[in-house]
């Protein structure tokens, strides 16, 4: 009886691992990156070097600020004339304005910070002792 008992809970434990391994097969990353490299076009010509990877989409940035946005709440966010800037604990999702919908631009915050700081600011709540830092002299200290 104790063999049949070990039987039936390793079943059931197979069960559920193969019923989260076709969840996370079907439904792709759970990320705000994987959100964006799942639903958008990629436009390897757009990146910005290495470090931004570039998805366009034929809606405005308003649109697909909230399409991102309804799917994972942002950190802090930031909306201008320029374009939506959205701050994630480890990424950046940016959102340009194309003439024809948008670009959606994907960027760690290492390198996301300096590149959009003279734009956002403080917008994206930077600046009261968050972790991202310069490496000029002095810092540290």
């Amino acid at each position: 009886m104790t063999y049949r008992r070990w039987f039936v809970v390793g079943v059931a434990v197979a069960l559920v691992g193969a019923v989260i391994a076709a969840f996370a097969l079907f439904y792709g990353n759970f990320s705000p990156r994987g959100f964006v490299e799942d639903r958008y076009t990629r436009a390897a010509s757009r990146d910005i070097g290495r470090q931004a990877l570039a998805y366009t989409s034929s809606r405005p940035p308003s649109q697909v600020a909230k399409e991102v946005t309804d799917a994972w709440q942002p950190a802090d966010q930031y909306v201008d004339g320029s374009g939506v800037y959205l701050r994630y604990d480890d990424d950046s999702v940016v959102i340009l304005p194309l003439a024809a919908g948008s670009v959606i631009l994907l960027e760690r915050m290492t390198t996301a910070y300096p590149r959009y700081h003279s734009t956002v600011g403080r917008g994206w709540g930077w600046g009261g002792g968050g972790t991202v830092r310069g490496g000029g002299p002095g810092s540290g200290k």
